[in-house]
């Protein structure tokens, strides 16, 4: 009896450990991802061949028990390599775990093939090459508090590779856990089985497999143990061709895939092919949430691995995905089982049903949930369709939603906007901004604070995007959700999307480019509106300087209140350029606009001429590596300030602004150096922000 370690996802060590027994070996242990067992040489060559639910197979060489100075080299060099392989096999060491002395499980495996190939130069006169990625021997040393344990590699590349996999979908399963799913679900070769989200076809491919006792490890190249001195060819074989002869023949579709994606679909059929039962699936092109009819009248059971999104901004789109599969699963399913496993368990409850089992798994870095419902008569029709909340308070953000947006109605026609904000944290509970944006909407979920339990804030955050698309009467795919938290430095220019979508808006007069998806903010900031009317009230026949002028949305409005020149400054390219794409829209060209990419600071040191009006509105902070110096809007305003002094005409006017919270602008060294200053905050917060006077603060400077 030799004794292996079978390696497997967390939540799949129980499957592996029954499949072991089946196959006649001998469960010592079980561990997460690790089942140890003893077995004989044939039974070790069975579990590779059958194994559906193992991903590696490793044979135990040699473990000693270790104290925290034990040496790795000294004890790897106990074992007799010129056993284990040949001086002409290259090999590859693994090292996983942590010892008080080994820095690094580089540093470790470094250590092992010393030992190796110092025994062989000794033995033999030379020593064997190493190769990392297609050695002809694998070891691997497992390290645990009190043990080294060195293990060969059994089997070779991971069990889950069955050799028929063409081409795969965005988030596929692999093979091993497709198969545990399957056993979880309760299914059994025989009865229907459906994946109306199947992508590449890995689930029904692996049923398919099972209904027709095909050996997994049957399409595979080769074994790791096929170079092991040990290897018994003809056992091998023997095995090989039982395997062949186990096969059954099936005749007639028993499984059935639904995707909406053509491209995948046809890796799909592929895939199948390649695994010889693709004669057994039908494959469909079709929307699994707008189901029309059962795919067959007789009943069994659904298995899926439905988008469930890795972002917290995928949820819009999900959240209807599963309540609309679900209105056709009770409409046509009936009687059925249905088994979704999924990472974020919170998007079930837009299914509206209870279920009666879940299992816990890890698909990748994911910890994921698979969860079964029976989909009963009694269950589907007990089960409402209205909105599905975690909180019985929730209600009342919808209805404040709904509240503001009558109030504001009748404003915002006359103030002729196609954007504002409709709700701002006015519920504390409900920490999130809603924007409107010309029929769709962009909610923005404030950083919850420390005291706030993490999953109960994710859950509330569920039940704002629940509610908004029905609230405000729009479709999903028109609700943006991101996540808003202090940005410094360049994070606040970084991209969040490659949607590049931009969305044409207006407000007095002003046409204006938004990007609702790309970046944390939208290319506007609305709290900004009356201070950007008040730039162009004052702007005809001056000259005027827009400094950090970000998407040179106020020197739009300058521009269009007659302004004899307007230029525009700022460090991001990006965003200059998309200040010149905002004046080009509103049909504003000449040699008197200028666009200029520098650091602001730097700029005004070199800068020579003089502007009637200047705006400036700074970020709290920065530390960009464009920039010499940080900034800090605080420490720093009295020196952007002072140094503005020597660029404003006779005259002149400057209006400050900032929306750093508890800001105090420091009027004594101000009226110091000459300026008077004016608090201009509340005639610049728009009707939509009196909600929140503290949105930004604004001054008007004079001299």
């Amino acid at each position: 009896m030799l004794e292996f370690w079978a390696l497997t996802s967390k939540g799949v060590e129980e499957l592996l450990a029954e499949e072991i027994r089946q196959h006649q070996g001998e469960v010592v242990k079980v561990t997460m991802g690790v089942v140890r067992f003893k077995a004989d040489l044939r039974t070790a060559y069975q579990l590779c061949l059958w194994s559906r639910l193992a991903t590696r197979i490793l044979r135990l060489l040699h473990t000693e028990m270790v104290n925290n100075d034990s040496d790795l080299y000294a004890v790897a060099n106990q074992l007799t390599w010129t056993e284990l392989m040949s001086v002409r096999q290259s090999i590859a060491i693994d090292c996983v775990g942590k010892h008080p002395s080994i820095d690094n499980t580089q540093y470790g495996a470094l250590r092992v093939k010393d030992a190796i190939v110092d025994q062989f130069r000794a033995a033999e006169g030379e020593r064997p090459n190493v190769d990392r990625q297609q050695p002809d021997v694998r070891f691997q040393v497992r390290i645990s508090n009190k043990a080294f344990h060195f293990l060969q590699d059994f089997s070779g590349p991971s069990l889950h590779q069955r050799g028929y996999r063409f081409g795969q979908g965005e988030a596929p399963l692999k093979e091993h856990l497709a198969a545990a799913l399957l056993l979880r679900s309760g299914w059994t070769p025989g009865q229907v089985l459906l994946d109306p989200f199947c992508g590449s076809g890995t689930l029904l491919i692996e049923a398919a497999l099972m209904a027709t006792h095909q050996a997994p490890g049957l399409q595979r190249e080769h074994f790791a143990f096929e170079g092991w001195p040990g290897h018994r060819a003809a056992l091998w074989q023997e095995l090989i061709t039982a395997a062949k002869a186990e096969r059954q023949e099936l005749t007639g579709i028993q499984f059935y895939g639904l995707d909406k994606n053509a491209s995948v679909l046809q890796k799909a059929r592929h895939n199948a092919r390649n695994a010889g039962v693709d004669e057994l699936i039908d494959f469909q092109q079709a929307d699994a949430t707008k189901l029309s009819a059962a795919v067959t009248q007789t009943t069994g059971v659904i298995v899926t691995n439905p988008p469930y999104g890795e972002r917290l901004g995928d949820l819009p789109e999900l959240i209807p995905l599963y309540s609309n599969f679900s209105v056709g699963l009770k409409q046509h399913y009936q009687g059925w089982r249905l088994g979704i496993i999924t990472s974020n368990k919170d998007l079930l409850r837009a299914l509206k049903l209870s279920r009666s089992k879940s299992y816990q798994f890890s698909n990748g870095p994911l910890d994921c949930e698979f969860s079964l419902f029976d989909l009963t008569e009694k269950q589907v029709q007990s089960r409402s369709d209205a909105p599905s909340l975690f909180f019985s308070e929730s209600s009342s953000f919808g209805n404040r939603l709904l509240k503001n947006r009558k109030q504001l109605q009748k404003w915002v026609k006359k103030e002729g906007l196609s954007c504002y904000r409709l709700y701002d944290a006015d519920i504390p509970e409900y920490n999130v901004a809603v924007d409107w944006y010309d029929g769709e909407v962009v909610v923005h979920e404030y950083a919850p604070p420390a005291s706030v339990d993490e999953a109960i804030a994710q859950k509330r955050l569920f039940d704002v995007v629940n509610q908004v698309p029905q609230v405000l009467n729009i479709d999903p795919d028109k609700m943006v959700l991101k996540v808003r938290e202090r940005q410094k430095g360049s994070r606040q220019y970084q991209a969040l999307e490659k949607a590049g979508q931009y969305k044409e808006v207006t407000e007095y007069g002003a046409r204006l480019w938004v990007n609702l998806r790309d970046y944390l903010d939208t290319g506007l900031f609305l709290d900004h509106r009356l201070t950007r009317q008040r730039i162009k009230q004052l702007a005809k026949g001056k000259d005027v300087l827009n400094l950090f002028a970000y998407t040179g949305t106020a020197s739009v409005h300058a521009a269009l209140g007659g302004a004899s020149s307007v230029t525009t400054v700022d460090m991001s390219n990006t965003y200059l350029d998309w200040a010149k794409r905002n004046f080009m829209l509103n049909g504003l060209h000449g040699h008197h606009y200028h666009f200029e990419q520098a650091d602001c600071l730097q700029w005004l040191a070199r800068c020579e001429g003089k502007y009637d009006l200047i705006f400036v509105d700074p970020p709290t902070f920065s530390n960009s590596k464009r920039m010499q110096d940080s900034w800090d809007v605080q420490r720093d305003h009295v020196k952007l300030l002072d140094m503005l002094k020597y660029r404003l005409a006779d005259g002149g006017v400057v209006i400050f602004s900032n929306n750093k919270r508890r800001f105090k602008i420091d009027s004594e060294a101000l009226q110091a150096t000459g300026w008077q200053v004016k608090d201009i905050s509340a005639a610049t917060l728009p009707e939509d922000f009196k909600r929140n006077p503290h949105i930004h603060v604004c001054f008007e400077l004079t001299r």
